[in-house]
């Protein structure tokens, strides 16, 4: 692939490589020798992740546990504060579902079988297999497949669709994530007094506010406390589900899955309906398979069956074994009702702490998630701030987050209720999952070569749990579903228009460079072309034709420099790719080279830093001093050329005005850069 890059490497995040200062300094200081030793060997993406499982094995059992907690804090917020509303939206929400004894029982062991079969047996056995050098998500499911390659296959272009659609499903859920738990954490003061119910709504906003401001100065130190709150805030849901389960044990019984056939039984269309609010429970899994190339695999999964699940069920079969128990419990808000009355306050506090940091790790992955798109070419190149010289993962874009600030104080003010957020919660998400699952076929096909009479029926069999709960999900639309569902749309809308013009710009480009680069070569050394001191670098596509920059230049200056650097940054499909094999270079004489710098789609590229390893093999000329030369095209939407649809070739030409220059993206020095301007029409 070349498209506009970024990167990541499939070890756990302490043994990624950062793309800081330090770093840029450690690129220039690697070895020649070093260099061309791995440069010259393959860069397939299995020897990248067998060496990254090599890697992940090789940690000590102290680092594992460090990882594992740090995993509490930043992949588990999601799924870790659904218990503040899921179970209450199954008896309050659209099913109207009675609070007796057996409806519990029966939707306790639905919330059991779905946290085992989902995410502790799709994703954890087998979701996290498909991970792309370690990095997980969509995004780098479909990089994975790698759908853009010459021999792909005839399913490659639906793989794409499904998985930046996927990908644009996940919008919806940044905007109600932080709504929806923030408001459910704040609405628990109503369960001690109602002096605080007028200013449920002011409180909450004020807390959204207050993390999206604090976003640009990034959640290094902050960071550091999300782990020790989250532990112990399951902790606290562990032993507060105790409390309840020692007032009622007969709820145990739910584990037998007998209750929940015998529920559907019972319940019928009913039943149905409330697996919309049982899937609340598992919302967090997608994010929680997004964010493991911050840690690792077996970091991941430690905390989730060491802690997190068992906390999990303890605290809903506690608040279920309330409800049945009584004790002045009811469906209202069952998860504070199963507190003692001294603790309600501090309680809310501590949930508040919980659903922010939770907020905060969506918000997280709402930039990576971005990042990703930006370099896989699915979005246009914006401003990326790294907020840490220590965390890859901690990056700032400033348009996403006042965009998510503005749609989730909006969504607040427009649904007022958690009750009536969570009509709108899980729609994108269920239709995220199914499509991950669909993805995961051809990963067992095609990447681990799988026998068909294997993939078919376990990929039958999470369909069969992931189609009711979608399906469920579905019939949420008209009461606020809709919203996640045209967010997606939007948002799919953007990124396939984005990536069908750059498409139709490189062929209009194509048509315009009619000469060949082996031809300009010859021309160039049997030609009298005068040579003058320096060193002029030319940002170029990966088409193997001369530049047009380079042509443009030698008809209006007729000179060329004595150094000329014909550059290619290309996105490969692997999270990252490290310095030492950061590029390649062929000699094509005259002084003239073609230099490609490779990335991986979770890096930012830097031009100055790859061009100034250039000196590593042996190219002497003053980089500092260098020329830039950077072709701009002024799109020109008309109907009279075959491409896209008008109004689609008028969204892309907006895009790419409003998009960030390339000497940011870049970071080149903008006082050493000349542009060509070009005119095209799509």
């Amino acid at each position: 692939m070349t498209h506009d890059p970024s990167d990541q490497d499939d070890t756990p995040r302490e043994n990624a490589e950062h793309e800081s200062e330090e770093e840029q300094q450690n690129e220039q200081n690697v070895s020649k020798k070093n260099e061309q030793e791995q440069i010259a060997q393959a860069h397939s993406p299995e020897k990248h992740a067998e060496s990254s499982e090599k890697e992940e094995k090789s940690i000590g059992p102290r680092r594992l546990l460090a990882l594992s907690l740090g995993a509490l804090g930043v992949s588990y917020g999601d799924i870790g504060t659904s218990p503040l509303y899921a179970l209450r939206e199954c008896f309050k929400g659209s099913s109207h579902l009675a609070p007796t004894d057996v409806n519990i029982i029966g939707i306790l062991s639905l919330i059991f079988w779905a946290l085992i079969l989902v995410v502790s047996t799709k994703y954890m056995m087998f979701v996290t297999r498909a991970n792309n050098n370690g990095e997980g998500g969509m995004l780098a499911l479909v990089a994975l497949l790698n759908p853009w390659r010459r021999d792909a296959g005839r399913y490659s272009g639906l793989l794409l669709k499904l998985g930046v659609f996927g990908s644009a499903l996940l919008y919806g859920s940044f905007m109600l994530t932080p709504a929806i738990s923030v408001s459910s954490a704040v609405e628990g003061l109503n369960v001690a007094t109602s002096i605080f119910k007028p200013y449920v709504i002011p409180i909450t906003i004020a807390i959204l506010i207050g993390l999206f401001a604090i976003q640009s100065r990034g959640t290094e130190t902050v960071g550091k406390f999300f782990g020790p709150v989250m532990i112990l805030w399951f902790v606290t849901l562990a032993t507060l589900g105790i409390y309840g389960i020692v007032h009622e044990p007969g709820v145990l019984a739910a584990i037998n899955p007998e209750h929940a056939v015998a529920f559907f039984v019972r319940n019928h269309w009913t039943g149905f309906v409330v697996l919309g609010a049982v899937f609340l429970v598992v919302t967090g899994g997608e994010a929680m398979y997004a964010d493991m190339g911050h840690f690792g695999r077996r970091p991941i999964q430690i905390a989730w069956f060491g802690l997190v699940l068992p906390a999990l069920l303890l605290n809903y079969y506690g608040q279920g074994a309330m409800l049945i128990h009584g004790q002045g419990a009811s469906a209202n808000q069952p998860f504070y009702e199963l507190a003692p009355g001294w603790a309600l306050y501090p309680l809310v506090v501590l949930a508040t702490a919980a659903t922010v940091i939770a907020s905060q790790a969506v918000i997280s992955g709402a930039f990576s998630l971005t990042r990703q798109a930006v370099q896989l070419g699915q979005l246009p190149p914006m401003r990326l701030f790294q907020t840490s010289s220590e965390e890859y993962g901690q990056i700032y874009v400033p348009t996403l987050n006042w965009l998510l600030m503005l749609a989730t104080i909006g969504l607040v003010l427009g649904f007022r209720t958690s009750t009536n957020l969570a009509w709108a919660y899980g729609v994108g998400i269920s239709f995220a999952m199914t499509i991950t699952t669909c993805l995961a076929f051809f990963i067992m096909r095609e990447r681990w070569k799988w026998p068909l009479w294997i993939a078919l029926p376990l990929t039958l069999g999470f369909l069969a749990v992931d189609l009711p709960f979608f399906g469920a999900n579905m019939l949420k639309i008209p009461h606020g579903g809709w919203f996640p569902v045209a967010t997606a749309i939007l948002v799919y809308t953007l990124m396939s228009t984005w990536w069908r013009g750059r498409q139709l710009l490189r062929e209009r480009l194509v048509e315009d460079e009619p000469l060949p680069l082996d031809e300009f070569m010859h021309e160039l050394a049997t030609d009298d072309i005068v040579r003058v001191k320096g060193t002029a670098i030319f940002l170029t596509g990966s088409d193997a034709g001369t530049p047009p920059m380079l042509l443009h230049h030698l008809e209006h200056n007729q000179v060329l420099h004595e150094h000329v650097l014909l550059l290619t940054v290309q996105t490969e499909d692997v999270p990252r790719i490290p310095a030492a094999d950061r590029l390649e270079i062929d000699d094509l004489g005259q002084g003239v080279y073609r230099v490609f710098a490779r990335y991986g789609f979770m890096q930012n590229p830097n031009v100055p830093v790859a061009v100034r390893l250039c000196e590593q093999f042996g190219l002497d000329f003053d980089t500092d001093k260098a020329t830039y030369y950077i072709g701009r095209a002024t799109i020109i939407p008309t109907d009279e050329v075959p491409g896209m649809m008008l109004w689609r070739e008028k969204l892309f030409a907006f895009m790419s005005r409003n998009a960030i220059q390339p000497t940011s993206y870049y970071r080149v020095p903008p006082d050493r850069v000349i542009e060509f301007g070009l005119r095209v029409e799509l």
